[in-house]
């Protein structure tokens, strides 16, 4: 019963904290299981092979100095004048878009990829998280770069992150696109709060048979290779900074519960796709059909026998709608809700 809420709660992402149901004991001999060969992880991921050179952007959050990794790769040939900026997902970071940046660079696309504050390469501070800070300090680093117009794609969690930055951004942003994003609906009314430090403790108690179910329940059809992510997850846990790492997680998983962005989508001004495989939980037809309802002019695309990650699972139906779309006029400025 405790397995079936485990997993229940993880087709909702990682917006939802598991609940803290397992003994250490349980965790221990889940951890026998793990490969052989498993070593610890860095939580900056010094370790991971980035596709493309990642530089930083020196910031200040809440008195503290961080840095935010990210890539800023140019187009490959003929520049279409464009630039896109691709949001990760609450379990991922921007090395995992690789194939993406090289489908849009041979497409004209410059293409700047962050690692959001917490993420990736970037400085793992305690702090509050919140979509807000995510959205300013992705507009920091396009004033850095001197990118006045952007088109955004936002994956899973970087889904909000995309509807906030354009809902607060307009007049920067001309194209959105949603791919598979986590917090469909408001969570506050449909659970209560949980304090900080119990999902923290819950959060410490992770181990491989958790990454495992959650990268597992992202794909239709399992492939050997998805087990790269699950490894990243679990060798955090084997690191000498996991209990920063793990603080880090579950402040995050609040940011989610508590910043939702329901209320936003009605004045989003740019045009917007929603691109989502369909197989993303039981309800998520219906979920992700609201979303693009409520987005004026919004246009709906679902990849069938597709889970949570369709540039993995099913590039060869993923790409043609985002590059088509990418390439798509800007409504004219003014319009308003283009409809």
């Amino acid at each position: 019963m405790r397995a079936a809420l485990l997993l229940a709660l993880l087709a909702c992402g990682p917006a939802v904290a598991s609940p803290a149901d397992s003994t250490q004991s349980t965790v221990a001999a889940a951890d026998e299981q793990a490969p052989a060969d498993a070593k610890p992880v860095s939580i900056n991921l010094e370790d991971l092979p980035y596709p493309y050179p990642v530089a930083f952007l020196s910031l200040t959050m809440y008195g503290e100095q961080v840095r935010m990794a990210y890539m800023d790769v140019p187009p490959a040939g003929l520049a279409n004048g464009r630039t896109v900026v691709l949001f990760h997902g609450m379990n991922f970071f921007g090395e995992y878009w690789s194939t993406t940046i090289d489908v849009l660079r041979k497409e004209g696309f410059r293409v700047i990829v962050p690692d959001q504050v917490g993420f990736g390469r970037s400085s793992k501070p305690i702090v509050p998280y919140t979509l807000h800070d995510m959205a300013f300090n992705t507009k920091a680093l396009l004033e850095k770069l001197g990118v006045s117009s952007v088109e955004l794609v936002g994956h899973s969690m970087g889904g909000l992150v995309a509807t906030r930055f354009a809902f607060s951004y307009p007049q920067l942003t001309t194209h959105l696109v949603i791919v598979n994003q986590i917090g469909l609906e408001d969570a506050r009314l449909q659970r209560p709060w949980r304090s900080t430090d119990e999902v923290y403790a819950a959060t410490l108690k992770r181990g491989w048979s958790d990454a495992m179910a959650t990268m597992r329940r992202y794909f239709v059809t399992w492939k050997p290779e998805y087990e790269k992510y699950a490894r990243i997850h679990y060798g955090w846990t084997l690191s000498g900074e996991w209990p920063r790492m793990a603080m880090i997680r579950a402040l995050l998983q609040q940011m989610v519960y508590a910043d939702p962005t329901v209320y936003e989508r009605p004045h989003v001004k740019a045009k917007t796709l929603v691109l989502s495989g369909a197989e993303d939980g039981p309800n998520f037809r219906t979920l992700a059909k609201q979303v693009a309802d409520a987005i004026p002019g919004a246009e709906l695309v679902l990849i069938d026998d597709t889970g949570h990650v369709p540039q993995y699972e099913a590039p060869d139906r993923f790409f043609p709608p985002l590059v088509r779309f990418l390439k798509s006029d800007a409504r004219p400025r003014g319009t308003g809700s283009g409809r």
